[in-house]
């Protein structure tokens, strides 16, 4: 492996950090690196094509107060593959809260568990005054990678290959002014268009838009909700986009005093709104279905009168445990996805009746699960997810769900070894929707190590088929994405 450092930031962390989201597989990775002709151990497939990039929270300083492990500085990871050829590359996101801290030497915002009014500037995000880290989620779309932040933010592009940062995309101007736009874009790999949302504390609370593939704003509408709201993910449709009105919020009466204490509502229905993609806010339909939180979508897809939306059902989605003083990580027990209760779960909603059926399509607990890609908006069959370490936010297992007929491929990871969020990447010519390969990057505390293991997507039970060595070991990470070639340059 030829490896080249390319940076090293400094950071105001203590040198001895012991916070639970901050050591360990959390460590945060402060050098950039490009590397060449990575070490591969197992048979690397000379038919799979294209770049994994995966998202990080990977903070420089500590947030203004209590830090939350979503307050991070956003950096990229990306394995670009291509005819048994690999290359590895990490960035930082330069964001202009990141490039603020830096040339400040600290945090001038204050974190996610805190009030807005602790920060020491205007921020973004919809609870407002945040630090836009665009550190959620990724996605290639008009053949570069974008990333986004949850609490809305502007979207930063770059090479996909090389991560050269490309700046801020221009569209974002044309949506309303300090709204910004949500992470969880969804691409449409048959048309090309990204479709996306954005939400905030003012009226109407939610906008929902079109960016075709060449990267411009052509479709917004207000979608006009009874209050401020905490969307974090949406569906479509070839013809529909789904969004959603669940009732876990913000608490309007704190709201009232400045605190963003989140509430779950259980008396209240979960809402959907269906829409024509190009569609007007009078065309907008809602559905009510039983009260729940959906953090992440796995598809959706027309069947005759039906829309068929497939997602992680929460069955305790704001869980009463009291905090253990002792125990620091326990004030982040709702990124536990047994204790939520997440588990892959099917709704129907007819659009001649009004009908809603509902029901679970596997009773384990599961969450980040991800699809062929060309299969996104269309009828499917199989979800690989992910399954986390009890009492913590960190991968320990995938499965692999067929939701036609309820059969399930487990692979647990080796103890002290955790994944990421881990996308199907298709064969180049494949012939059917698990005719590919499974990704993800690996953090190996045993070796004190990463890597990026590579499985068949037709039989995750057999391990890995390839093993490829990174630089150093990488932070944890979730969100990412799979773009095969060429779908970039």
């Amino acid at each position: 492996m030829k490896v080249e450092l390319v940076a090293e930031y400094s950071s105001s962390l203590p040198v001895d950090d012991d916070h639970p989201y901050r050591s360990g597989a959390w460590r945060p990775n402060r050098k950039e690196f490009n590397a060449y002709n990575l070490d591969v151990e197992g048979n690397l497939p000379l038919d799979l094509s294209g770049v994994y990039l995966r998202n990080t929270e990977n903070p420089l300083h500590h947030a203004i107060g209590r830090y939350h492990p979503f307050d991070g500085d956003g950096m990229l990871h990306s394995l670009f593959l291509d005819n048994g050829e690999a290359e590895y590359r990490n960035r930082f996101i330069r964001s202009e809260g990141f490039e603020a801290e830096l040339q400040h030497n600290g945090p001038l915002w204050a974190g996610l568990m805190e009030s807005p009014n602790k920060s020491l500037r205007e921020g973004w995000g919809a609870r407002t005054r945040l630090k836009d880290a665009s550190s959620t989620d990724v996605v290639v779309h008009g053949g570069v990678a974008a990333s986004s932040f949850y609490q809305c933010g502007d979207i930063y592009e770059l090479n996909p290959r090389t991560l050269e940062s490309l700046g801020k995309a221009y569209w974002v101007n044309d949506v309303t002014p300090g709204w910004g736009v949500s992470a969880h874009t969804k691409v449409d790999e048959s048309t090309g268009e990204m479709l996306f949302f954005n939400y905030s504390k003012t009226a109407p609370y939610m906008h929902y838009g079109v960016v075709n593939r060449d990267r411009r704003l052509v479709h917004y509408i207000p979608i006009e909700l009874p209050g401020p709201r905490l969307p974090h993910d949406m569906a479509f449709t070839k013809n529909y986009a789904i969004l959603n009105d669940f009732p876990l919020f913000w608490d309007p009466e704190a709201l009232k005093s400045g605190a963003h204490a989140v509430r779950f509502f259980r008396d209240m229905p979960s809402r959907f709104a269906i829409v024509p993609r190009r569609g007007s806010s009078e065309e907008v339909r809602w559905f009510e279905a039983s009260p729940t939180f959906v953090l992440h979508w796995i598809n959706a897809y027309e069947d005759d009168d039906e829309i068929v939306l497939d997602g992680y059902y929460e069955s305790n989605p704001s869980p009463n445990i009291k905090p253990d003083p002792n125990d620091l990580k326990s004030l982040y027990k709702t990124l536990d996805v047994s204790v939520i209760g997440a588990q892959a779960y099917r709704w129907r909603f007819n659009l001649v009746t009004g009908e809603v059926k509902e029901g679970p399509l596997d009773d384990q607990a599961a969450e980040f699960g991800m699809i062929n890609p060309s299969y996104a908006g269309q009828p499917y069959r199989y979800t690989w997810s992910m399954t986390n370490k009890p009492g913590w936010f960190l991968f320990d297992g995938m499965t692999r769900l067929d939701v036609e007929t309820g059969n399930k491929q487990v692979f647990r990871f080796p103890k002290g070894v955790f994944a990421s969020e881990s996308p199907m990447a298709p064969r180049v010519n494949s012939s059917a929707e698990d005719d590919g390969y499974v990704v993800t990057f690996v953090s190996d505390m045993n070796k004190d190590s990463s890597a990026a293991w590579i499985f068949d997507a037709s039989d995750i039970s057999l391990g890995p088929i390839a093993q490829l060595s990174l630089p150093e070991r990488i932070s944890s990470g979730t969100h990412s994405y799979w773009a095969g070639r060429p779908s970039f340059s």
